[in-house]
């Protein structure tokens, strides 16, 4: 909080003005996600942690790496890192 003072005819007024309030980042989020220099969200491939033998081969061999997320997902997550 900061006060300043105005003069105002010959009386000092102090008058304290409060910052403007900040956002905290969601920790989850900021480990989840990146962001891509267009701004677009990036994001893991879900459904590959276990169970993988169930999985063909070619559903594990697509799902490596990340993938862009669509535009509806990626409004929730900005909202979740707003400096990002």
């Amino acid at each position: 909080m900061h006060n300043i003072l105005f003069i105002l005819e010959g009386h000092y007024i102090r008058k304290s003005i409060t910052p403007m309030p900040k956002r905290k980042t969601k920790s989850s989020a900021k480990k989840r996600f990146k962001l891509t220099m267009s701004g677009k969200v990036k994001a893991a491939q879900a459904n590959k942690r276990h169970n993988m033998r169930k999985h063909s081969k070619r559903q594990i061999r697509n799902q490596r790496g990340t993938q862009v997320l669509p535009n509806v997902e990626a409004k929730r997550v900005n909202y979740y890192m707003p400096y990002a």
